[in-house]
């Protein structure tokens, strides 16, 4: 399965480090994957940080090609991309 940096529309080219999501306070994006296809984005705010928690969103395009959020509702694909993103951060099976 594809681990890659998303080739889709990008966070970070759009929106800078951080962004505002609608009565969700501010996060930080800390990565951007595509996985199966799809492409994704993995955030974290600043409450999220002490608990060592992250969110995934899975990242779209509206009609004007600008970068949407869609929540991640099935456990599996969550669980995925999660996966992928500790891959990235602790260099594959090597995880503290």
């Amino acid at each position: 399965m594809d681990k890659s940096v998303s080739a889709g529309p990008s966070l970070r080219g759009v929106f800078g480090e951080t962004i505002e999501l609608d009565g969700g306070g501010i996060y930080r994006i800390l990565a951007e994957l595509s996985l199966g296809g799809n492409a994704y984005a993995v955030l974290q705010s600043d409450a999220m940080k002490k608990d060592g928690e992250i969110e995934v969103f899975r990242v779209t395009a509206n009609a004007k090609g600008e970068p949407e959020l869609e929540t991640v509702e099935d456990d599996d694909e969550w669980e995925s991309v999660a996966e992928a993103y500790d891959d990235l951060q602790f260099g594959g099976d090597e995880r503290p």
